[in-house]
């Protein structure tokens, strides 16, 4: 019997050009079976010998980046953004290992509420993570989660989208350069079930992605009783007040809106401006979204990619018909080109309210609907008038009048006079409020832990006590 297969398709052409092998449920059972055996020698393993075989992974990388790179860029439609994918993936574990550094040594003995029980511990891994990653950066996020994980002694299986699946070749061939991270690192290809099925053989299960999927996963590892992390969707906010340099604060909200086709979970997609500034900042955002090209005639040229994943053009442009159905004006864009694949040049909408899909559903392409606000308290209470709470913006004359704004927007990440920092910034701990994902943070020097169970030791060094209550000294 042939094996399951499943095609896909080249974003720029629109045309289903690549097959690909399910990896089936009995692979899968071999494939923890070996990990089971494997996995407790790489833990035992010191971190300095863990984090060395990671290196020598990142060098096979290197080695073969000429191939990765060209799967990618197919995959993805990409030339930029495959290259900063590619070329972040040294920088990413060189981060892990100073916080692996930092945080895994033991924890040292103290007394306790009663004095001469002494408290100690130790971190020790999970095991086996399932690791479920996305379409939009195929790459850097399913390395963002697998190198701590890695680097904390666990083993890895990595379900890549099955949008993006041609990049998992070439990295095969790295891969076997080194035996030892091959060992505990293995690829499953393959739909949403080969997903369903990693997480019933897993002990931790980290997932980037939808927070309709993100439902799934959770609720198969709840049955389980296994930790799901699950870093999901946003409907990220823009606050603008009247002191923000109008300049900036478009040229930024432009930027962090369209970078990547706006296929990003921390992408801007709604902009609160004051009103006494709203006038000059829309005619400022629209002369930039103009200016704007798209790379719909040579990958080379143009910021604005195609639609990685067709079907996201076609939420786009629900949204759009919704919004113009209720009374919005696109200013620029608005219309989904196909030529082949498809795109969509930078959209700004004004006239826009809160009973539009496109400002309270996640949009996921190169849209930026603005709307002015009259009082701070109601530009704030817009902002956090939505079920999502992954990162937001702030744009004002100086850092101390966007502050107390910061902290009362409902978001775990804000970025005050940028957008979506944390596009670039990994360095710095936050969890997703709401629907935009749950668990501990991956981020910072303590993202570590999350992949790591905390182990106490606790210590008699007086004695115990026998039935009567009585001290028997040591």
């Amino acid at each position: 019997m042939a094996a399951p297969v499943f095609s896909a398709r080249n974003p720029r052409t629109g045309v289903h050009d690549y097959q690909c092998e399910h990896t089936t449920a009995a692979e899968l059972d071999d494939i923890v079976k070996r990990l089971r055996v494997n996995q407790p020698a790489w833990a035992a393993l010191t971190l300095e010998r863990r984090l060395d075989a990671l290196d020598q992974f990142i060098a096979a990388v290197e080695r073969h980046k000429g191939d990765i790179f060209s799967a990618l860029k197919t995959d993805t439609g990409r030339v930029r953004i495959a290259n900063l994918e590619l070329g972040a993936l040294g920088g990413q574990l060189k981060r892990i290992a100073a916080d692996a550094r930092a945080m895994l040594g033991d924890i040292p003995a103290r007394p306790t509420m009663i004095p001469h029980i002494h408290g100690s511990g130790h971190y020790v891994p999970y095991g086996i993570m399932g690791n479920i990653t996305p379409w939009n950066f195929p790459l850097l996020l399913s390395f963002i989660d697998t190198f701590p994980a890695l680097a904390a002694g666990n083993a890895v299986i990595i379900k890549p989208s099955e949008v993006t699946p041609r990049w998992v070749e070439p990295l095969r061939k790295a891969l076997k350069e080194v035996p030892a991270v091959e060992n505990i690192l293995v690829f499953a290809r393959g739909p949403g079930d080969t997903g369903a099925a990693l997480i019933e053989r897993v002990d931790l299960v980290s997932f980037t992605g939808s927070v309709r999927t993100g439902r799934k996963v959770a609720e198969a590892a709840a049955k389980r009783f296994i930790p799901a992390f699950l870093e999901l969707g946003g409907k990220d906010p823009a606050v603008v007040l009247a002191s923000a340099n109008v300049d900036l604060a478009a040229a930024s909200i432009l930027r962090a809106s369209v970078s990547a086709t706006g296929q990003a979970c921390q992408s801007l997609e709604r902009v609160y401006v004051a009103r006494p500034i709203y006038d000059a900042f829309v005619q400022k955002l629209v002369e930039k979204a103009k200016a704007t090209t798209l790379d719909i005639d040579d990958a080379d040229k143009g910021f604005v990619g195609p639609f990685i994943f067709e079907r996201q053009a076609d939420v786009v442009a629900d949204h759009l018909k919704d919004a113009v159905a209720k009374g919005a004006k696109i200013l620029c864009g608005g219309e989904i080109i196909t030529k082949g694949g498809k795109w969509l040049a930078p959209t700004v909408l004004v006239d826009v309210n809160h009973k539009m899909k496109v400002m309270t559903e996640e949009t996921f392409g190169p849209v930026i609907p603005v709307m002015p606000f009259d009082s701070l308290d109601e530009g704030i209470a817009l902002a956090n008038d939505t079920t999502y709470g992954l990162s937001a913006s702030v744009f004002a004359a100086t850092a101390e009048e966007a502050m107390p704004v910061a902290r009362r927007l409902n978001a775990g990440a804000i970025s005050i006079n940028d957008g979506s920092l944390t596009a670039m910034i990994q360095d710095v701990a936050h969890e997703s409020f709401r629907f935009s994902g749950i668990g501990p943070t991956r981020f910072g020097a303590e993202g570590i832990l999350r992949y790591m169970r905390r182990k106490a030791v606790l210590t008699n060094t007086l004695g115990p006590m026998d039935v009567t209550g009585q001290l028997i000294k040591l």
